[in-house]
């Protein structure tokens, strides 16, 4: 999982406490911690990845090929590069060029509004649009496009 879906989920949701009934474990590359750190201690999103067991926090740095830092930030390139050695088939990305790398090296992509939709459709949030309205209010960008067709599949 990237930083994106970690942060837009705990703006939606206020945890990610629900992601343990969808999830037997989520791989969060050491680099993507780092990003979660740079938030410092109190961070919250720091705080809910650290209170779940279900987050796998690699320990060590990734080799990162030049190709993929070249077109992605250590982060996302970290997410892609972890899942191909590791033959993870999921990733979670928000940004557009990330998902289109991860696509390209034929692993399939969801993300925050994904995961959402799959929560509500376990009955693990209650409202998709107040989620929406919650990471909209956090600065988290949605297009209305988006949201229209995660309502859709809801």
């Amino acid at each position: 999982m990237n930083t994106g879906p970690v942060i837009a989920l705990t703006a939606a949701v206020g945890s990610l406490d629900f992601l343990s009934s969808l999830y037997r474990e989520i791989l969060l590359p050491r680099e993507v911690y780092l990003e979660l750190e740079a938030g410092g201690t109190g961070c919250t999103e720091l705080r809910a990845v650290n209170a779940l067991p279900v987050f796998a926090v690699e320990t060590d740095f990734i080799d990162l090929p030049a190709l993929l830092i070249s077109q992605l930030d250590v982060g996302e390139a970290s997410v892609v590069q972890s899942a191909i050695q590791k033959n993870v088939p999921v990733v979670a990305i928000d940004e557009k060029a990330g998902r289109r790398i991860a696509r390209l090296n034929k692993l399939k992509v969801t993300g925050s509004l994904g995961i959402l939709v799959k929560a509500s459709k376990q009955g693990l949030v209650d409202d998709l649009e107040e989620c929406f309205s919650r990471m909209r209010e956090r600065g988290v960008w949605i297009s209305q496009k988006l949201i229209d067709s995660a309502l859709n599949h809801a």
